[in-house]
C-alpha cells in the first residue's frame, strides 16, 4: 500500500497475538501505523491509527455493526447491551447507564475499601503475594456480587464460570467451545434462579432494579435480563482484574512512578487514565462493516470484520503529542481505554473508583514492592493480563 490508500498489506495472526501477549506492544503499535489498515488473511481488517479508530468508534451513520460480529462466549442470545446494535441498543443504555452513574458508583467507595483493605490483609505481613490470584481476581468479583446483592459464598462458582468464558482451556474455538457452552448453561440456571427468589423477596440492590427496568413502557423479560447479567459476568469481572493486573505490573517495573503515587495520592485519578491508556487491557474491539467502505484509502467490503486496535490509538503520538511517554499528571487525557460511541464501556465509573480505591490502599499498606527475583511476566493473549503476578516487599507491611 503507498503513501496510506489502496489495498491493506497482509499481516499474519501471530503479529496480531503480540500486540496484547507483548511484554511491550507499543513499539510494534508504532511499526503497524506506519500503514492505517492491514489485512490478516480472510480474518479481519487491523486498524491502527488513533483518528481511523476513533471515527469507527462513534460511528454516526451505522456503517460498522457489533450485533454481526458473532462472538460465541456460550450465550444462547445476544449479551445487552453490547451485541445490540443501535436503536435498540440506546433503549437498553437509558436503563443500564442511570445505575452506572458516576455519584451512584461513588458511593461503593467505602465498601471497596473494606474489600481492599481485607484482601491485603491476608498477605501483607508474608513479604509476598501473587497479586493476580490473591487481589486482581477477587477484588472485583466481590465487589459486583455485592453490587448485585448476590452471596459472597458464591465467589467461586463465579470464578470457575467467568474463566470457562473468557479463557476457556483448548486452542481452537471447537475445543473451547462445550467449556463455554457448560458455563454459559450455569450462568442462566444461576440468574434464573435468583430472578425467581427476587419475585417472592424483592430486594433493593442492582440486580432489582435491572428487573424493574423498562424499555418502551414495557418491563424487562428475564431473558433480557439474564442478558444483562451474563454480560457483567464478563465485562465487570474480567476486565477489572486485567487493568489491575497491567497497572500493578508497570509500577512494580517503575519504581519512579510507582513512589511518585506514594508521594502525592491527589495524582491517583490522572495516574489511572493515563496508566489505562499506556495499557489498554482491552487491546482492540471488533466490528463488522455494514456497506462497502474505505478506511484512509483503504477498501473494506461489507461483511468484513475490523479490529479497532485501542492500544495503537492510545499511543499514537501523531494524534497526540507525547502519547507514547507515560505522564501520571496527564490532564486532559482524552483516551479510548473504555472504547467510544454508544457502545462505551458501560462500567467505566465503578472500574475508575475500583482502581483508584485499590492503588490509593494498597499503597498506604505497601509503598514498596518489586517483581519477586525470577519473575518474567507472560501476558495472556486477547484481554490483556497475567496468569500470575508475584510480587514481594518487606515482610510485615
Amino acid at each position: 500500500m503507498d503513501a496510506g490508500t489502496g489495498a491493506a498489506p497482509d499481516l499474519s495472526p501471530t503479529t496480531v497475538t503480540q500486540l496484547a501477549s507483548s511484554d511491550d506492544p507499543r513499539e510494534l503499535q508504532r511499526t503497524l501505523r506506519e500503514q492505517p489498515v492491514h489485512r490478516v488473511g480472510d480474518l479481519f481488517n487491523l486498524v491502527t491509527r488513533r483518528e481511523d479508530v476513533e471515527e469507527a468508534l462513534r460511528d454516526r451513520t451505522g456503517t460498522f455493526s457489533w450485533s454481526a460480529v458473532g462472538m460465541n462466549l456460550g450465550n444462547i442470545r445476544p449479551l445487552i447491551p453490547l451485541q445490540i446494535d443501535p436503536p435498540q441498543h440506546v433503549k437498553y443504555r437509558r436503563i443500564l447507564d442511570p445505575l452506572f452513574a458516576p455519584k451512584k458508583m461513588a458511593l461503593l467507595e467505602d465498601e471497596v475499601i473494606a474489600l481492599v483493605k481485607e484482601l491485603v490483609d491476608t498477605f501483607a505481613v508474608s513479604g509476598s503475594c501473587d497479586f493476580h490470584e490473591e487481589f486482581a481476581v477477587p477484588l472485583p468479583c466481590r465487589v459486583f456480587l455485592r453490587l448485585m446483592g448476590l452471596p459472597l459464598d458464591d465467589l467461586d462458582l463465579f470464578l470457575s464460570v467467568k474463566d470457562d468464558i473468557i479463557r476457556p482451556p483448548g486452542v481452537t474455538l471447537d475445543e473451547q467451545a462445550p467449556y463455554r457452552e457448560r458455563a454459559g448453561k450455569t450462568v442462566y440456571e444461576y440468574f434464573e434462579r435468583h430472578l425467581a427468589e427476587r419475585k417472592d423477596h424483592p430486594t433493593d440492590d442492582m440486580l432489582a432494579q435491572i428487573i424493574a427496568g423498562e424499555v418502551d413502557g414495557e418491563r424487562l423479560s428475564d431473558e433480557e435480563v439474564m442478558d444483562i447479567c451474563y454480560l457483567f459476568i464478563i465485562a465487570g469481572l474480567d476486565t477489572v482484574t486485567d487493568s489491575l493486573d497491567c497497572i500493578f505490573a508497570y509500577l512494580a517495573q517503575n519504581p519512579d512512578h510507582r513512589r511518585q503515587l506514594v508521594a502525592d495520592e491527589s495524582i491517583i485519578p490522572s495516574a489511572v487514565e493515563e496508566l489505562l491508556r499506556w495499557e489498554s487491557p482491552v487491546p482492540a474491539v471488533p466490528r463488522v462493516a455494514t456497506e462497502d467502505i474505505e478506511i484512509s484509502g483503504c477498501p473494506i467490503k461489507a461483511g468484513e470484520q475490523v479490529m479497532l486496535v485501542l492500544g495503537s490509538a492510545n499511543t499514537d503520538d501523531a494524534a497526540h503529542a507525547g502519547a507514547d511517554e507515560v505522564d501520571l499528571r496527564r490532564n486532559p487525557n482524552p483516551h479510548l481505554a473504555f472504547g467510544g460511541g454508544v457502545h462505551r464501556c458501560l462500567g467505566s465509573h465503578l472500574a475508575r473508583v475500583e482502581l483508584r480505591v485499590a492503588i490509593r490502599e494498597f499503597h498506604r499498606r505497601i509503598p514498596e514492592y518489586e517483581l519477586a527475583p525470577g519473575t518474567v511476566l507472560e501476558y495472556t493473549t486477547g484481554l490483556r493480563s497475567l496468569h500470575h503476578l508475584p510480587l514481594a516487599f518487606p515482610a510485615g507491611a
